[in-house]
């Protein structure tokens, strides 16, 4: 079978992401590396939860009084939409509409870019508020995990961009679909874990 074989909507494959044994091994080989990244993840959820609000002794900060819900309500809106944003671009390629895919793709990079630049504004203020990554126990826990989900972040948009980039030109073959599916993939699983993280983190941080 011709990997770079380009088709008509005729003759796409209804699975294009899945049509050959190297797609299937990609996508089985994609859910074991989620799976590694959920218990990372896990322990890291772990961690701030053991050390939520723990400081020197009369700490002025804690998540009562550090965290502002309705800008971590706009980030959060922002992921959730570019989720939905991903979901067209993978309908549009499973039904041969390449510049369909990359649009909505560009569009979850934006949105993507937008939710990274709220976050980076975030650690910022708490940073000029005297609240930084060695103020305490609490605060390392705090950045080491939102921070890795933003380092998470970053890696899904640089993946996305060279994705769009690199076959602006070449159109669909059955060798990038599998890597436009992962990629879509990897950007739900980073959208799941600020979920829990809003809900973690954030809300049950200030209503208790």
């Amino acid at each position: 079978m011709d990997l770079n074989k380009k088709y008509t909507p005729q003759t796409w494959p209804d699975h294009p992401e899945q049509v050959t044994m190297e797609g299937k091994n990609k996508f089985l080989g994609f859910w074991l590396f989620l799976g590694g990244e959920t218990v990372l993840f896990a322990s890291l959820f772990a961690t701030y939860l053991a050390l939520k609000n723990k400081g020197p002794s009369g700490m002025e900060f804690s998540t009562q009084t550090l965290f502002e819900l309705p800008l971590v309500f706009i980030m959060t809106m922002i992921l959730l939409t570019s989720s939905l944003t991903s979901v067209y671009a993978m309908y549009h390629m499973k039904n041969h509409n390449f510049k369909g895919m990359q649009l909505w793709l560009g569009i979850t990079v934006v949105l993507g870019l937008a939710f990274l630049a709220l976050e980076i504004y975030e650690f910022n203020h708490y940073v000029h508020l005297g609240f930084n990554y060695s103020q305490s126990a609490f605060s390392s826990a705090f950045f080491t995990l939102v921070g890795t989900h933003g380092i998470h972040v970053v890696v899904g948009l640089v993946w996305i961009i060279l994705l769009i980039v690199r076959n602006a030109k070449r159109g669909f073959s059955l060798y990038n679909a599998p890597k436009y599916y992962t990629a879509s993939l990897y950007w739900h699983f980073i959208d799941v874990v600020w979920v829990f993280i809003f809900t973690v983190v954030y809300l049950m941080g200030v209503v208790g």
